[in-house]
């Protein structure tokens, strides 16, 4: 089927789902105002249909990298129908299939560049700002994709039936344990968002907590949790920039942080865990990471997309730059486990909660947010079921102590000796 070329963009859409079709077969439909459309593929009914609603969305279409695509949606100049597992699986053959050898020369020229000239500096008040726009949409959003307690981090499925509230309990308690936090101790819990972790460590593992991070709204809510609970006497939460603390702790959990900090900060951030661990100490870094050895964005522009639109100035590293700047910060890593799986399965969770809830959120915050955390969600699934994307939980504790004070085995992590 074809578009009447009345149009130049008649003509070049016509143009462009010929050499696609010899490509791909894609249950797609692809509607230039309102028009009969264009099939991508031979099928009865379309799985996707896209409607480009002017020249700006043709555009993206014609080159159809993820970040092309997501901008084009997000800023209204396509229109997607489909469910939205589908439109992700679309979004991604098209990028695949729109690419040539010169779209993959420009795309790995443009990482180097972009490595090469990176001016990310992460000053404290870049970091407020990032986080700022990131967290503190509103925490009534938020509340109704995440679990009841508001755990913004990749869960731990045991044994895969779980369910998210579940799973987001047996994730903080797989980090308490591993850290062998006991009554008494006091842990510092580095961007702790809405709370939990610090109330689950006081709570069923005895420990005193601080609790720090940079966004207002996530401050007030775990102020007002502590309060609720009856805590304040165990719990201080801070608005607090992680390089402004001075005490020492037993305990140090960092969840979630390390992808803020920047690729040429890590090594600065964890020497200064190093700085506020006592002896003895054990902490536990728990962060995305890319699975590019160089640290490279993941394909097809989905980095860039999720750069410009959803986590300003974060930065993945590798699982290798993780150990190596760790160790460099003067701390020893001791385990390190992969959940990608478990990952994966936590954004299918926030993906289906947060497409049940799709009008009451767009009451919550305009279209193009809405528009924007609803792909930004799927495309991270997406990302960590096809090994674009990771996250390992690296235990690790100061550099240079006897081995005899390390366990003979890692049952002490689920709940043995």
């Amino acid at each position: 089927m074809q578009l009447s070329a009345s149009s130049p963009v008649d003509a070049t859409l016509n143009h462009w789902a010929e050499r696609l079709r010899a490509r791909l077969d894609v249950p797609v439909l692809v509607r230039w105002k309102g028009g009969s459309g264009l099939k991508l593929g031979q099928f009865d009914s379309p799985r996707v249909t896209l409607d480009i609603r002017d020249a700006t969305g043709a555009a993206a279409l014609l080159s159809p990298s993820l970040d092309n695509l997501g901008e084009a949606y997000v800023e209204g100049h396509l229109d997607v129908t489909g469910t939205v597992q589908d439109i992700i699986d679309i979004a991604h053959r098209l990028a695949a299939a729109g690419g040539g050898a010169e779209g993959d020369k420009a795309s790995w020229m443009g990482r180097m560049v972009r490595k090469v000239a990176d001016a990310r500096h992460h000053s404290k008040s870049e970091d407020r700002a990032a986080i700022h726009y990131h967290y503190d949409v509103s925490n009534a959003f938020y509340a109704e994709w995440l679990d009841p307690a508001m755990v913004y981090s990749c869960a731990y499925f045991e044994t895969g039936t779980e369910t998210l509230e579940q799973a987001q309990q047996k994730k903080i308690d797989h980090i308490l344990t591993k850290l062998r936090v006991e009554p008494g101790q006091r842990l510092l819990d580095i961007g702790c968002g809405w709370g939990a972790l610090v109330l689950r460590a006081a709570q069923q593992f005895g420990a005193r907590c601080v609790g720090i991070t940079l966004s207002q709204n996530q401050f007030e809510l775990a102020t007002e949790r502590v309060k609720a609970a009856g805590l304040q006497d165990r719990i201080e939460i801070r608005l607090q920039d992680y390089r402004d603390v001075t005490e020492t702790f037993d305990c140090i959990t960092s969840v979630g942080m390390c992808e803020h900090v920047g690729l040429k900060n890590l090594e600065a951030y964890f020497r200064i865990i190093h700085d506020r661990l006592a002896p003895g100490g054990w902490a536990l870094n728990h962060g995305i990471t890319s699975t590019d050895a160089d640290n490279a964005e993941t394909s097809h522009g989905g980095g860039r997309f999720i750069d410009r639109y959803v986590f300003p100035q974060g930065e993945l590293p590798h699982i290798s730059w993780v150990l190596s700047t760790l160790q460099r910060g003067g701390l020893e890593p001791v385990d390190a486990e992969s959940l990608r799986r478990h990952y994966a399965r936590t954004l299918q969770c926030w993906s289906d909660n947060f497409e049940a809830k799709g009008e009451g959120l767009k009451a919550l915050v305009d279209d193009k947010k809405w528009r924007i955390w609803r792909m930004y969600l799927v495309g991270c699934q997406w990302a960590f079921e096809h090994d674009e994307i990771s996250l390992f939980q690296v235990l690790c504790r100061r550099a240079g102590q006897s081995a005899t004070s390390l366990p003979w085995s890692r049952k002490f992590m689920y709940g043995g000796a």
